[in-house]
């Protein structure tokens, strides 16, 4: 069976509030909106989004969380967000909302010490509510939420929002608090907030490593979100802009010595202190899962979102980490401020999640956690309490969770293997699968078992669907072999005539002299765990796949097994 097709589980969350509530303004709500930072409010014409990045040839991410700090009790919100950075005394120091923490008494925001690596992570409560920082509005209203979190010379700093209750759809204040006692206690200007008016009140810090050692000129460096978190409600704008502003190292409290990104300078950036003369360093309007098929299910979701930026060292790289309801949006760039490029994202599929597969939300990779080549990392997100999550015995799953991912740069290489029949090249070592969505996260269509099933049904009506591989250096190939999964009554097939496609630098393009054995029939005719040969003129590439129009009243396809042979 493929899955029972449920709405998620649970109490509210942030989760499963905005895809109750994305509903109602669904239809009211524009592909694209536009927002102009300047004060007289003009509406320029909208920057281009960020373009695809070839840096990496192949991109890996768990399907779902496989460690994570230890809390207390099962069947408790631990809590959510969990902004980190990595202090002197080699602990993590993370901020939560909505939860426990490692206590036992719920606040709307709490700050905790995480000690260890993953799979053997402790960790100890510091300090909660009115101790962080306070509420700016109405408390009736309004509660806190931490977004970002740097370690700098042996303090925290604590970036907080107030967040409208219930609706979350404004975040109208913001401002830094600091601990000097690593998060015992927290001081900040109790009379002011330092962001106000829906500007920049989303704060996420760059994690530039160890106590901020690996800045490049010792400055502080946050993004900045306008309006929410995540917004999907009218009138507001989604976040489709990406802010960065930078502070001197000693004076992250201190407003007035705030600069903000005001463009490039002839390859230079330029800084303003005039919040509103500020310029996106990332602009994505893209929408995903416009059309869904389940009513009241979130839907036409943007892209930009509080997540996290971390400086990969090892690969000297910066990393952004954002999510939709259903998938991670990731980009990299080579500076802080850009060009900011977008490189594979992770579809989870929509719902059903379970404790094997499952997206998530407030994604960030702590600099703590990357492998001294940069290649290996743990990516931290939030799992709401529809299901899944860590630890794998506790439904609610709503705590700090970290799953695998790893990153191979791409390098050139020379396409030396010879034609041989029995070398299925999607055993390759270093082989990633590549997919528009798995139903049940398995990916394991190259393990030689050709009477099993996976799908792609997310309850998208999406116009395509593909199956392949990525690999970190170049093959020559000739034919692909495509067994399909389960044919259902409702999807499974290919709507469209499916076709071979490799991918060179960065770039997929059809491959040339292509036939199929036997013809593939574009209906639930194509029969279940039924092989299909592509055959096509010797080419070569870093990636392959086959690629079709989505089958099907559900418009899904299936696949058991893909090879990939030079014969």
């Amino acid at each position: 069976m493929r899955g029972v097709r449920v709405r998620p589980r649970g109490r509210r969350t942030l989760i499963t509030l905005v895809a109750a509530l994305a509903a109602v303004t669904a239809s009211t709500t524009p592909a694209v909106r536009a927002y102009s930072a300047n004060p007289a409010g003009a509406t320029a014409a909208a920057p281009a989004n960020a373009p695809e990045s070839t840096y990496f040839s192949t991109v890996h991410i768990d399907p779902g969380a496989t460690v994570g700090a230890p809390a207390a009790g099962d069947n408790k919100e631990h809590g959510d967000l969990w902004p980190s950075c990595w202090s002197d005394d080699d602990n993590v120091y993370a901020a939560y909302g909505d939860g426990v923490g490692f206590g036992d008494t719920w606040q709307d925001i709490g700050v905790a010490r995480i000690s260890g690596m993953p799979g053997s992570l402790t960790g100890t409560q510091r300090a909660t509510g009115d101790r962080v920082g306070r509420i700016w509005g109405d408390p009736q209203q309004y509660y806190r939420k931490p977004t970002g979190m740097a370690c700098v010379d042996g303090d925290l700093y604590l970036a907080v929002q107030d967040l409208r209750r219930g609706t979350l759809d404004h975040a109208p204040t913001a401002t830094v608090v600091k601990s000097t006692d690593k998060g015992a206690t927290w001081t900040s200007d109790r009379t002011t907030p330092m962001f106000s008016g829906e500007k920049f009140t989303t704060v996420m810090f760059l994690d530039h490593g160890k106590d901020n050692t690996n800045s490049p000129d010792g400055y502080v460096y946050a993004y900045g979100l306008d309006h929410n978190w995540r917004d999907t409600f009218d009138p507001d704008p989604d976040p489709t802009d990406l802010y960065l502003a930078r502070v001197p190292a000693d004076s992250v409290q201190d407003r007035s010595t705030w600069q903000f990104y005001a463009g490039d300078g002839g390859g230079t950036p330029r800084w303003t202190p005039d919040i509103d003369q500020r310029v996106a360093v990332l602009h994505d309007d893209r929408r995903v899962y416009q059309n869904v098929g389940t009513p009241g299910r979130a839907s036409d979701l943007s892209v930009i979102s509080q997540g996290g930026v971390v400086y990969n060292k090892p690969l000297n790289r910066y990393l952004y980490t954002s999510w939709t309801e259903y998938t991670f949006e990731f980009y990299e760039a080579a500076t802080p401020w850009g060009p900011w490029k977008r490189f594979t994202p992770k579809d989870f599929g929509g719902y059903p999640w379970t404790h094997t597969k499952h997206g998530g939300y407030a994604t960030t990779i702590p600099s703590k956690y990357i492998g001294a080549d940069g290649k290996s990392m743990w990516l931290q997100s939030n799992v709401c309490p529809c299901g899944g999550g860590y630890p794998a015995g506790d439904f609610w799953a709503y705590t700090y969770s970290l799953r695998r991912m790893s990153l191979t740069p791409s390098v050139p290489t020379t396409p030396d293997n010879a034609p041989d029949g029995s070398r299925n090249l999607a055993r390759e070592p270093g082989t990633v699968p590549v997919e528009r969505a798995t139903h049940f996260g398995t990916a394991s269509y190259n393990d030689g078992e050709r009477a099993q099933n996976e799908d792609d049904w997310n309850d998208e009506r999406k116009a395509t669907s593909w199956w392949g591989y990525t690999w970190p250096r170049q093959y020559r190939l000739n034919q692909v072999a495509y067994t399909t999964g389960t044919m259902f009554g409702d999807g499974g097939w290919f709507g469209s005539a499916p076709s071979v496609q490799v991918r060179r630098d960065g770039v997929w393009s059809d491959v040339e002299a292509q036939r199929v054995t036997p013809a593939y029939p574009t209906s639930s005719a194509a029969g279940s765990n039924r092989t299909y040969v592509f055959d096509f003129a010797t080419t070569s590439g870093d990636g392959v796949r086959v690629v079709g129009g989505s089958g099907g009243t559900q418009t899904f396809t299936s696949i058991a097994e893909l090879e990939v042979y030079h014969r």
